[in-house]
């Protein structure tokens, strides 16, 4: 039984909490985001060398869009954060198929702007899947982490 449950509980740690898509595609998928946006991590970990025109995408997954701090996002974004926006799978895919669209859907603005032209035709699910596993643990894995250890005891 105790590796049943051992077992149970790291493949719930293992799979991606917020994405359905496959993020070794999305890993492919991220090279025509990277001209714009990088992936480093909290502690300056450059995990995909990118440019700075777009914030950097470390930990998207589950946070409120427009938040990061010392980019400088667009009016629209900001409100829409503001309002309550995160990321999750579906409204990045929404976002990053048209980002004007989705905007203007996301705040009742008709005339909401975003500073990302560019449109994703496919994909956004697996790159979302990829960026899900880039960024700061839950809060919960760690005391989950900790009662898998002592199952395993």
């Amino acid at each position: 039984m105790k590796p049943l449950v051992t077992a149970a509980v790291f493949g719930l740690l293992a799979a991606p909490a917020f994405a359905e898509g496959d993020p070794e595609a999305g890993e492919k998928g991220f090279n025509k985001c990277k001209s714009c946006h990088t992936i480093t991590s909290d502690a300056g970990d450059v995990i995909v060398k990118g440019g700075k025109t777009g914030p950097n995408l470390w930990g998207l997954a589950g946070r409120t869009a427009g938040s990061l701090e010392d980019f400088n996002y667009s009016d629209d974004l900001a409100a829409a954060g503001e309002a309550g926006l995160t990321w999750d799978e579906e409204k990045f895919v929404a976002f990053t198929t048209d980002p004007k669209k989705f905007l203007q859907a996301e705040t009742g603005n008709a005339k909401a702007k975003s500073k990302m032209s560019f449109r994703l035709k496919k994909g956004g699910e697996d790159i979302f899947a990829f960026l899900a596993s880039h960024g700061p643990a839950p809060a919960g894995d760690a005391a989950t982490e900790d009662s898998a250890e002592a199952v395993s005891e």
